[in-house]
Protein backbone atom coordinates (compact mmCIF):
# COMPACT_ATOMS: atom_id res chain seq x y z
CA UNK A 1 0.00 0.00 0.00
CA UNK A 2 1.41 3.54 -0.79
CA UNK A 3 1.74 5.90 1.68
CA UNK A 4 -1.17 8.83 1.95
CA UNK A 5 -0.36 12.26 0.80
CA UNK A 6 -0.69 13.81 4.20
CA UNK A 7 2.19 11.17 5.40
CA UNK A 8 4.68 11.64 2.54
CA UNK A 9 4.15 15.50 2.92
CA UNK A 10 5.49 15.52 6.39
CA UNK A 11 8.64 13.24 5.45
CA UNK A 12 9.21 15.39 2.55
CA UNK A 13 9.13 18.72 4.87
CA UNK A 14 11.11 17.00 8.04
CA UNK A 15 14.79 17.19 9.01
CA UNK A 16 16.26 14.12 9.36
CA UNK A 17 18.37 15.29 12.24
CA UNK A 18 15.85 15.96 14.42
CA UNK A 19 14.23 12.26 14.67
CA UNK A 20 14.71 9.54 16.68
CA UNK A 21 15.40 6.03 15.52
CA UNK A 22 12.38 5.01 14.96
CA UNK A 23 10.46 8.33 13.05
CA UNK A 24 13.92 7.86 10.56
CA UNK A 25 13.40 4.61 9.41
CA UNK A 26 9.67 5.47 9.30
CA UNK A 27 10.47 7.98 6.97
CA UNK A 28 12.84 6.16 5.11
CA UNK A 29 10.69 3.21 4.74
CA UNK A 30 7.34 5.60 3.31
CA UNK A 31 9.73 7.45 1.16
CA UNK A 32 10.92 4.43 -0.70
CA UNK A 33 7.21 3.33 -1.04
CA UNK A 34 6.43 6.71 -2.45
CA UNK A 35 9.28 6.38 -5.01
CA UNK A 36 8.31 3.12 -6.17
CA UNK A 37 4.86 4.38 -7.01
CA UNK A 38 6.42 7.29 -8.81
CA UNK A 39 8.59 5.12 -11.00
CA UNK A 40 5.80 2.66 -11.47
CA UNK A 41 3.96 5.69 -13.50
CA UNK A 42 7.07 6.86 -15.07
CA UNK A 43 7.44 3.36 -16.16
CA UNK A 44 4.05 3.46 -17.48
CA UNK A 45 4.28 6.77 -19.31
CA UNK A 46 7.34 5.73 -21.04
CA UNK A 47 5.82 2.83 -22.73
CA UNK A 48 2.82 4.86 -23.85
CA UNK A 49 6.03 7.24 -25.66
CA UNK A 50 7.26 4.09 -27.04
CA UNK A 51 3.52 3.15 -28.35
CA UNK A 52 3.07 6.47 -29.58
CA UNK A 53 6.73 6.13 -31.45
CA UNK A 54 6.38 2.54 -33.49
CA UNK A 55 8.38 1.67 -36.19
CA UNK A 56 5.79 1.71 -38.82
CA UNK A 57 4.52 5.36 -37.75
CA UNK A 58 8.01 6.60 -39.44
CA UNK A 59 8.87 10.04 -39.05
CA UNK A 60 5.16 10.50 -37.87
CA UNK A 61 5.67 9.15 -34.73
CA UNK A 62 6.31 10.36 -31.84
CA UNK A 63 9.99 10.43 -30.52
CA UNK A 64 10.86 10.76 -34.43
CA UNK A 65 8.86 13.76 -35.24
CA UNK A 66 10.45 15.48 -31.89
CA UNK A 67 13.20 14.97 -33.30
CA UNK A 68 14.73 12.10 -30.46
CA UNK A 69 15.06 9.23 -32.28
CA UNK A 70 14.21 6.99 -30.03
CA UNK A 71 11.39 6.38 -27.26
CA UNK A 72 14.44 5.68 -24.68
CA UNK A 73 16.05 8.94 -25.80
CA UNK A 74 12.66 11.12 -26.27
CA UNK A 75 12.23 9.75 -22.22
CA UNK A 76 15.56 10.67 -21.37
CA UNK A 77 15.53 13.67 -22.84
CA UNK A 78 12.37 15.24 -21.10
CA UNK A 79 12.15 13.42 -17.69
CA UNK A 80 16.37 14.43 -17.04
CA UNK A 81 17.18 10.56 -16.12
CA UNK A 82 20.08 8.67 -17.27
CA UNK A 83 20.37 6.66 -20.48
CA UNK A 84 20.27 3.32 -19.01
CA UNK A 85 17.30 4.53 -16.61
CA UNK A 86 15.18 5.51 -19.58
CA UNK A 87 16.00 2.44 -21.21
CA UNK A 88 14.80 0.40 -17.94
CA UNK A 89 12.06 2.35 -17.77
CA UNK A 90 10.48 1.71 -20.94
CA UNK A 91 11.65 -2.17 -21.26
CA UNK A 92 10.15 -2.41 -17.49
CA UNK A 93 6.76 -0.17 -18.43
CA UNK A 94 5.66 -2.59 -21.08
CA UNK A 95 4.81 -5.44 -18.69
CA UNK A 96 2.33 -2.79 -17.25
CA UNK A 97 0.16 -2.93 -20.83
CA UNK A 98 -2.51 -5.16 -22.11
CA UNK A 99 0.78 -6.72 -24.31
CA UNK A 100 3.03 -7.61 -21.60
CA UNK A 101 4.40 -11.29 -20.94
CA UNK A 102 1.50 -13.49 -19.47
CA UNK A 103 3.93 -15.33 -17.54
CA UNK A 104 5.04 -11.60 -16.27
CA UNK A 105 1.86 -10.96 -14.78
CA UNK A 106 2.58 -11.14 -11.54
CA UNK A 107 5.73 -8.22 -11.99
CA UNK A 108 2.97 -6.29 -13.70
CA UNK A 109 1.12 -6.24 -10.73
CA UNK A 110 3.82 -5.81 -8.27
CA UNK A 111 4.88 -2.51 -10.13
CA UNK A 112 1.63 -1.19 -9.99
CA UNK A 113 0.74 -1.80 -6.41
CA UNK A 114 4.17 -0.26 -5.55
CA UNK A 115 5.84 -3.23 -4.13
CA UNK A 116 8.14 -3.74 -6.67
CA UNK A 117 10.70 -1.58 -7.97
CA UNK A 118 11.49 -0.90 -11.54
CA UNK A 119 14.86 -1.90 -11.39
CA UNK A 120 14.23 -4.77 -9.43
CA UNK A 121 11.22 -5.91 -12.38
CA UNK A 122 13.88 -5.50 -14.93
CA UNK A 123 15.85 -8.04 -12.87
CA UNK A 124 13.21 -10.50 -12.69
CA UNK A 125 12.57 -9.85 -16.09
CA UNK A 126 16.11 -10.42 -17.29
CA UNK A 127 16.63 -13.24 -15.66
CA UNK A 128 13.72 -15.36 -15.71
CA UNK A 129 14.11 -14.86 -19.84
CA UNK A 130 11.33 -16.36 -21.74
CA UNK A 131 9.51 -19.47 -22.76
CA UNK A 132 11.29 -22.11 -24.52
CA UNK A 133 10.46 -25.34 -25.78
CA UNK A 134 12.16 -26.98 -22.52
CA UNK A 135 10.61 -24.28 -20.57
CA UNK A 136 7.12 -23.62 -20.29
CA UNK A 137 5.26 -19.96 -20.09
CA UNK A 138 3.41 -21.64 -16.54
CA UNK A 139 6.50 -22.45 -14.95
CA UNK A 140 7.93 -19.27 -15.47
CA UNK A 141 4.68 -17.13 -13.94
CA UNK A 142 4.93 -19.77 -11.08
CA UNK A 143 8.69 -18.61 -10.92
CA UNK A 144 7.65 -14.84 -11.06
CA UNK A 145 5.56 -15.31 -8.44
CA UNK A 146 8.03 -16.50 -6.17
CA UNK A 147 10.11 -13.74 -7.31
CA UNK A 148 7.62 -11.02 -6.85
CA UNK A 149 7.08 -12.52 -2.98
CA UNK A 150 11.00 -12.45 -2.72
CA UNK A 151 11.42 -8.28 -3.79
CA UNK A 152 10.78 -6.39 -0.78
CA UNK A 153 13.35 -8.60 1.32
CA UNK A 154 15.61 -9.17 -1.68
CA UNK A 155 18.66 -6.51 -2.67
CA UNK A 156 19.07 -5.71 -6.51
CA UNK A 157 21.94 -8.04 -6.89
CA UNK A 158 20.74 -11.04 -4.79
CA UNK A 159 17.49 -10.98 -6.67
CA UNK A 160 18.65 -11.02 -10.05
CA UNK A 161 21.07 -13.47 -8.72
CA UNK A 162 17.65 -15.54 -7.57
CA UNK A 163 15.96 -15.25 -10.85
CA UNK A 164 18.54 -16.73 -13.00
CA UNK A 165 19.21 -19.47 -10.55
CA UNK A 166 15.20 -20.62 -10.72
CA UNK A 167 16.03 -20.25 -14.75
CA UNK A 168 18.53 -22.89 -14.12
CA UNK A 169 16.67 -25.17 -12.34
CA UNK A 170 13.75 -24.74 -15.00
CA UNK A 171 16.50 -25.01 -18.18
CA UNK A 172 19.20 -27.28 -17.59
CA UNK A 173 19.94 -28.31 -20.86
CA UNK A 174 19.91 -24.14 -21.40
CA UNK A 175 23.36 -23.59 -18.93
CA UNK A 176 25.71 -24.22 -21.24
CA UNK A 177 24.36 -21.36 -23.89
CA UNK A 178 23.71 -18.59 -20.99
CA UNK A 179 27.63 -19.65 -20.02
CA UNK A 180 28.61 -19.29 -23.23
CA UNK A 181 26.46 -15.52 -23.87
CA UNK A 182 28.43 -14.41 -20.87
CA UNK A 183 31.70 -15.46 -21.68
CA UNK A 184 31.14 -13.59 -25.26
CA UNK A 185 30.29 -10.35 -23.35
CA UNK A 186 34.18 -10.37 -21.83
CA UNK A 187 36.56 -7.50 -22.42
CA UNK A 188 39.35 -6.07 -21.14
CA UNK A 189 40.60 -2.43 -22.56
CA UNK A 190 42.95 -0.20 -21.64
CA UNK A 191 42.08 3.80 -22.37
CA UNK A 192 45.07 6.59 -22.51
CA UNK A 193 43.73 9.58 -20.80
CA UNK A 194 45.06 12.89 -21.31
CA UNK A 195 46.85 13.52 -17.38
CA UNK A 196 48.77 10.43 -18.57
CA UNK A 197 47.24 8.08 -16.52
CA UNK A 198 46.14 4.95 -18.70
CA UNK A 199 42.22 3.68 -17.80
CA UNK A 200 41.48 -0.41 -17.24
CA UNK A 201 37.86 -1.45 -17.75
CA UNK A 202 36.53 -4.86 -18.56
CA UNK A 203 34.09 -7.25 -17.79
CA UNK A 204 34.70 -11.13 -16.27
CA UNK A 205 32.77 -14.30 -16.97
CA UNK A 206 32.23 -16.22 -13.77
CA UNK A 207 34.78 -18.33 -14.63
CA UNK A 208 37.41 -15.35 -15.18
CA UNK A 209 36.16 -14.02 -12.07
CA UNK A 210 36.80 -16.83 -10.65
CA UNK A 211 40.50 -16.82 -10.82
CA UNK A 212 40.81 -13.23 -11.01
CA UNK A 213 38.82 -12.95 -7.55
CA UNK A 214 40.95 -15.70 -5.71
CA UNK A 215 43.99 -13.56 -6.20
CA UNK A 216 42.61 -10.36 -5.33
CA UNK A 217 40.92 -12.09 -2.25
CA UNK A 218 44.38 -13.40 -1.33
CA UNK A 219 45.93 -9.89 -2.02
CA UNK A 220 43.91 -7.78 0.03
CA UNK A 221 41.57 -9.44 2.59
CA UNK A 222 43.64 -8.75 5.47
CA UNK A 223 42.38 -5.38 4.72
CA UNK A 224 38.77 -5.95 4.13
CA UNK A 225 38.09 -7.59 7.29
CA UNK A 226 39.50 -11.43 6.35
CA UNK A 227 39.96 -14.12 8.55
CA UNK A 228 41.47 -14.13 11.88
CA UNK A 229 42.17 -17.90 12.69
CA UNK A 230 45.19 -18.19 10.09
CA UNK A 231 48.52 -20.09 10.62
CA UNK A 232 51.77 -18.13 11.64
CA UNK A 233 53.26 -17.33 8.49
CA UNK A 234 50.08 -16.25 6.86
CA UNK A 235 49.35 -14.31 9.97
CA UNK A 236 52.68 -12.64 9.75
CA UNK A 237 51.79 -11.42 6.33
CA UNK A 238 48.22 -10.35 6.86
CA UNK A 239 49.59 -8.10 9.74
CA UNK A 240 52.15 -6.00 7.20
CA UNK A 241 49.52 -5.56 4.77
CA UNK A 242 47.13 -4.56 7.21
CA UNK A 243 49.79 -1.51 8.15
CA UNK A 244 50.76 -1.33 4.52
CA UNK A 245 50.70 3.01 3.18
CA UNK A 246 49.64 2.11 0.02
CA UNK A 247 45.31 2.34 -0.60
CA UNK A 248 43.39 -1.33 -1.20
CA UNK A 249 42.98 -0.62 -5.11
CA UNK A 250 46.89 0.59 -4.74
CA UNK A 251 47.51 -2.83 -3.54
CA UNK A 252 45.42 -4.54 -5.95
CA UNK A 253 46.67 -3.00 -9.04
CA UNK A 254 50.54 -3.26 -7.77
CA UNK A 255 48.84 -7.16 -7.38
CA UNK A 256 47.89 -7.38 -10.84
CA UNK A 257 50.79 -6.07 -12.49
CA UNK A 258 53.18 -7.68 -10.68
CA UNK A 259 51.60 -11.23 -11.36
CA UNK A 260 51.78 -10.41 -15.09
CA UNK A 261 55.20 -9.34 -14.95
CA UNK A 262 56.21 -12.81 -13.37
CA UNK A 263 54.43 -14.28 -16.04
CA UNK A 264 56.09 -12.95 -18.97
CA UNK A 265 59.18 -12.97 -17.37
CA UNK A 266 58.59 -17.22 -16.81
CA UNK A 267 60.96 -19.41 -19.28
CA UNK A 268 58.63 -20.90 -21.88
CA UNK A 269 57.83 -24.08 -20.35
CA UNK A 270 58.00 -23.74 -16.93
CA UNK A 271 55.30 -23.72 -14.64
CA UNK A 272 54.32 -20.42 -12.96
CA UNK A 273 54.13 -20.14 -9.49
CA UNK A 274 54.31 -23.99 -7.02
CA UNK A 275 50.64 -22.88 -5.53
CA UNK A 276 47.73 -21.61 -7.34
CA UNK A 277 44.93 -20.10 -6.03
CA UNK A 278 42.14 -22.21 -4.98
CA UNK A 279 39.58 -21.95 -7.57
CA UNK A 280 36.85 -24.70 -6.00
CA UNK A 281 34.48 -26.45 -8.73
CA UNK A 282 31.12 -28.16 -7.20
CA UNK A 283 29.49 -30.85 -8.92
CA UNK A 284 27.07 -33.34 -8.00
CA UNK A 285 28.00 -36.84 -8.46
CA UNK A 286 25.25 -37.60 -10.55
CA UNK A 287 25.20 -34.56 -12.88
CA UNK A 288 29.04 -35.21 -13.64
CA UNK A 289 28.09 -38.64 -14.48
CA UNK A 290 25.52 -37.71 -16.47
CA UNK A 291 27.11 -34.98 -17.67
CA UNK A 292 24.31 -32.70 -17.82
CA UNK A 293 22.94 -30.23 -15.19
CA UNK A 294 24.66 -26.76 -13.88
CA UNK A 295 27.78 -26.68 -11.55
CA UNK A 296 28.91 -24.38 -9.68
CA UNK A 297 32.10 -22.13 -9.05
CA UNK A 298 32.61 -21.40 -5.31
CA UNK A 299 31.88 -17.35 -4.66
CA UNK A 300 30.61 -17.09 -7.84
CA UNK A 301 26.47 -16.95 -8.43
CA UNK A 302 26.04 -17.93 -12.19
CA UNK A 303 26.31 -21.78 -12.41
CA UNK A 304 28.24 -23.27 -15.65
CA UNK A 305 28.57 -26.02 -18.09
CA UNK A 306 29.37 -29.67 -17.13
CA UNK A 307 32.40 -28.80 -19.72
CA UNK A 308 33.98 -26.29 -17.90
CA UNK A 309 33.75 -28.36 -14.28
CA UNK A 310 35.75 -30.92 -16.64
CA UNK A 311 38.11 -28.41 -17.68
CA UNK A 312 39.06 -27.00 -14.20
CA UNK A 313 38.93 -31.09 -13.32
CA UNK A 314 41.27 -31.80 -15.49
CA UNK A 315 43.46 -28.57 -15.25
CA UNK A 316 43.67 -28.20 -11.85
CA UNK A 317 41.96 -31.36 -9.93
CA UNK A 318 39.43 -31.08 -7.46
CA UNK A 319 39.32 -32.04 -3.53
CA UNK A 320 36.68 -34.77 -3.61
CA UNK A 321 34.03 -33.42 -1.04
CA UNK A 322 31.59 -36.86 -0.30
CA UNK A 323 27.90 -36.05 0.63
CA UNK A 324 26.38 -38.73 3.91
CA UNK A 325 22.51 -39.15 2.92
CA UNK A 326 21.43 -36.38 4.82
CA UNK A 327 23.60 -34.04 2.52
CA UNK A 328 26.25 -32.70 5.26
CA UNK A 329 29.88 -33.41 3.90
CA UNK A 330 32.03 -35.95 4.99
CA UNK A 331 32.76 -35.80 8.58
CA UNK A 332 36.56 -34.81 9.88
CA UNK A 333 36.18 -34.64 13.69
CA UNK A 334 39.72 -34.03 15.13
CA UNK A 335 40.81 -33.39 18.57
CA UNK A 336 41.74 -29.84 17.84
CA UNK A 337 40.67 -26.72 17.90
CA UNK A 338 41.27 -25.22 14.40
CA UNK A 339 39.17 -26.72 11.39
CA UNK A 340 41.62 -28.04 8.95
CA UNK A 341 41.65 -27.15 5.16
CA UNK A 342 39.63 -30.45 4.05
CA UNK A 343 37.13 -29.87 6.88
CA UNK A 344 36.94 -26.37 5.30
CA UNK A 345 36.47 -26.98 1.91
CA UNK A 346 33.80 -29.17 3.26
CA UNK A 347 31.83 -26.48 4.72
CA UNK A 348 32.57 -24.20 1.50
CA UNK A 349 31.08 -26.50 -0.20
CA UNK A 350 27.98 -26.93 2.27
CA UNK A 351 27.27 -23.54 3.07
CA UNK A 352 28.27 -21.50 0.42
CA UNK A 353 29.50 -18.24 2.16
CA UNK A 354 28.27 -16.80 5.74
CA UNK A 355 25.16 -18.19 6.69
CA UNK A 356 24.27 -15.43 9.32
CA UNK A 357 20.69 -14.51 8.00
CA UNK A 358 20.86 -11.77 4.54
CA UNK A 359 24.64 -11.92 4.92
CA UNK A 360 26.19 -12.25 1.09
CA UNK A 361 30.13 -12.58 2.50
CA UNK A 362 31.51 -15.73 0.24
CA UNK A 363 32.81 -18.67 1.90
CA UNK A 364 36.61 -17.74 1.23
CA UNK A 365 35.76 -15.04 3.41
CA UNK A 366 34.51 -16.35 6.50
CA UNK A 367 35.69 -18.55 9.65
CA UNK A 368 34.31 -21.52 10.89
CA UNK A 369 32.34 -21.59 14.28
CA UNK A 370 32.03 -24.35 16.58
CA UNK A 371 27.78 -24.75 17.04
CA UNK A 372 29.16 -26.14 20.85
CA UNK A 373 31.91 -23.86 21.68
CA UNK A 374 35.38 -25.43 21.80
CA UNK A 375 35.89 -24.42 25.51
CA UNK A 376 32.45 -26.39 26.58
CA UNK A 377 33.43 -29.82 25.02
CA UNK A 378 32.38 -29.00 21.19
CA UNK A 379 33.88 -30.92 18.99
CA UNK A 380 35.92 -29.44 15.41
CA UNK A 381 33.34 -31.77 13.59
CA UNK A 382 31.96 -30.02 9.92
CA UNK A 383 28.34 -31.75 11.50
CA UNK A 384 28.51 -29.17 14.42
CA UNK A 385 30.44 -26.41 12.56
CA UNK A 386 29.10 -23.35 10.40
CA UNK A 387 30.82 -20.72 8.07
CA UNK A 388 30.68 -16.80 9.57
CA UNK A 389 31.94 -14.37 8.35
CA UNK A 390 34.47 -11.92 10.67
CA UNK A 391 31.88 -9.58 11.60
CA UNK A 392 29.04 -11.84 12.02
CA UNK A 393 31.51 -14.77 14.14
CA UNK A 394 32.12 -11.80 16.52
CA UNK A 395 28.36 -11.25 16.83
CA UNK A 396 27.97 -14.60 17.86
CA UNK A 397 30.17 -14.67 20.38
CA UNK A 398 30.42 -11.16 21.86
CA UNK A 399 26.39 -10.07 21.84
CA UNK A 400 24.42 -12.69 23.31
CA UNK A 401 23.27 -14.82 19.78
CA UNK A 402 23.76 -18.43 19.66
CA UNK A 403 23.46 -20.97 16.80
CA UNK A 404 20.93 -23.90 17.62
CA UNK A 405 20.58 -26.86 15.11
CA UNK A 406 17.06 -27.69 14.01
CA UNK A 407 16.34 -31.52 13.20
CA UNK A 408 13.95 -29.96 10.28
CA UNK A 409 14.99 -26.70 9.38
CA UNK A 410 19.13 -27.17 9.91
CA UNK A 411 20.97 -24.04 11.18
CA UNK A 412 19.50 -21.29 13.10
CA UNK A 413 20.39 -18.23 14.65
CA UNK A 414 18.87 -17.25 18.10
CA UNK A 415 19.05 -13.61 18.71
CA UNK A 416 19.33 -12.03 22.22
CA UNK A 417 16.34 -10.74 23.89
CA UNK A 418 17.45 -7.31 23.67
CA UNK A 419 16.84 -7.98 19.74
CA UNK A 420 13.87 -9.93 20.37
CA UNK A 421 12.62 -10.95 23.55
CA UNK A 422 10.83 -14.13 22.46
CA UNK A 423 13.97 -15.27 20.99
CA UNK A 424 12.79 -16.82 17.99
CA UNK A 425 15.05 -18.84 15.53
CA UNK A 426 16.10 -17.13 12.69
CA UNK A 427 16.68 -19.86 9.41
CA UNK A 428 20.23 -19.79 8.00
CA UNK A 429 19.78 -21.75 4.70
CA UNK A 430 22.94 -22.78 3.18
CA UNK A 431 23.71 -20.41 0.43
CA UNK A 432 25.86 -23.27 -1.77
CA UNK A 433 23.61 -24.17 -4.81
CA UNK A 434 25.34 -27.59 -4.99
CA UNK A 435 24.24 -28.26 -2.03
CA UNK A 436 20.62 -27.20 -2.75
CA UNK A 437 20.46 -29.52 -5.83
CA UNK A 438 21.42 -32.59 -3.65
CA UNK A 439 18.79 -31.07 -1.45
CA UNK A 440 16.05 -31.25 -4.19
CA UNK A 441 17.50 -34.61 -5.85
CA UNK A 442 17.13 -36.20 -2.24
CA UNK A 443 12.97 -35.36 -2.02
CA UNK A 444 12.69 -36.47 -5.30
CA UNK A 445 13.93 -40.12 -4.30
Amino acid sequence: MSPSTPAVASWLEANPCALDDTALLAGTRELGELRRVVEAAQAAFAAEVKHRSRREDGFGGLAQRLGAGTPEKLVEQVSGVSKREAQTLVRVGELLTVDAAPWLTAVGTGIAAGRVSVVKADAIRTGLGTPTEDVAADDLADAAGELVALAPTLSVEKLAARARQLRDDLDTAGVRDRERMLRDKRYLTLTPLVNGMTQLSGLLDPASAAIVGAAYDAATSPRRGGPRFIDDESRERAEKLVTDERSLGQIALDTFVDLLRIGTEVDPGKLLGARRHAVRVLVTDRDLRERRGPAFIQDQSEAVSIETAEQHICDTGIVPIHFTDDGEPLRLGVTRRLFSSKQRDALAARDGGCRFPNCDRPASWCEAHHRIPWADGGPTDTRDGVLLCRHHHMLVHDNGWTIDRDPVRGFVAIPPRSVDPDRRPIPMPARSRVAARLLTARRQT
